[in-house]
């Protein structure tokens, strides 16, 4: 297969190259595993799929810095392969191990947030950069310090300055019992904001620990007081169809919520590029799927969590 800046023109081209890819795979692990071990060769059917993916992105971005492509080229042929190697690797799976509802929402998000992150990898818009997020090992310091410097001013006795002390590091014992990863989706500056973004498929009934975490996490950013964080969360699927989980991260004041056309129209305003369009233009679920595949979706009313 040609890698070009116009790789993304060529749609079929570029299904056809991973789909045979998939079937050296899936018939090579037919071979080590046998029909019957359905999980195993799944996984290794996916796997195979995202090292096809990433060795023609290694050579696109090759291509792109040697021949100087804008940041738009870039990302338009990155979407497409990102999208046809998903495509296949939901029919080679499917093909295996036949998808359910509840495994084939989740999988949808796994690769919906790293389709929409590949605007920011390569921004069309010149002030967007990405940032490592911060431990909270070294935020929980920071505070530590903070606070006993704060105390140590204090008009009080010794005594009341380690009581005090003592309250505050009972607090905390109680935050840090277990492990916070402040590490989100993406973050990424721009004008001098950081942003600190979540991404999801959609809020369903198991997105209890999920919601609580992002309210600890997003708290943590807000008191981050030497840097200017927002807390975003982009959802692919429409506000209606989410459930309370997702209102109480709006209503708590803490993260801003877009959903569906309100997220896509936020990644076009910080990344410059116009994802809404790039997917209106090129991205048919239905179609490019192969027959089976996308007849089984329709009977078990899986495409509608194809509504990209």
């Amino acid at each position: 297969m040609l890698i070009s800046d116009s790789l993304y023109k060529n749609k079929s081209e570029v299904l056809a190259y991973f789909r045979s890819r998939a079937e050296e795979s899936i018939q090579e692990d037919i071979i080590t595993y046998g029909i019957a071990q359905y999980k195993q060769r799944a996984s290794l059917a996916n796997k195979a799929a995202q090292e096809t993916r990433d060795l023609l992105v290694l050579n696109l971005i090759q291509a792109a810095k040697r021949d100087h492509w804008s940041n738009e080229a870039t990302q338009n042929n990155l979407l497409m392969l990102y999208y046809c190697a998903n495509v296949v690797m939901l029919e080679s799976r499917h093909s295996i191990w036949p998808y359910e509802y509840m495994t084939f929402s989740r999988r949808i998000g796994e690769i919906w947030e790293p389709f929409c992150k590949l605007c920011f990898e390569y921004p069309v818009a010149g002030d967007v950069n990405l940032y490592v997020p911060p431990l909270f090992e070294d935020v929980r310091r920071r505070l530590l310090r903070d606070i006993r410097d704060y105390i140590s001013q204090l008009s009080i006795t010794n005594e009341e300055k380690m009581q005090l002390v003592g309250y505050y590091d009972k607090v905390w014992s109680l935050v840090t019992s277990g492990e916070i990863k402040l590490e989100l989706d993406l973050h990424f500056e721009k004008a001098g904001v950081r942003y600190a973004i979540d991404m999801k498929s959609g809020f369903s009934s198991n997105e209890k620990g999920n919601t609580n975490r992002l309210l600890l996490v997003g708290s943590v950013y807000k008191n981050l007081e030497k840097e200017d964080y927002r807390c975003l969360i982009f959802v692919r699927s429409e506000e209606e169809s989410n459930n309370h989980y997702l209102q109480t991260l709006k209503k708590s004041g803490i993260w801003e919520v877009y959903c569906c056309a309100e997220a896509y129209d936020k990644i076009s305003e910080f990344s410059g590029f116009d994802l809404r369009k790039w997917i209106d233009s090129y991205v048919n679920w239905a179609s490019d799927l192969n027959a089976d595949t996308a007849d089984d979706f329709k009977q078990q009313d899986l495409m509608k969590y194809l509504e990209w």
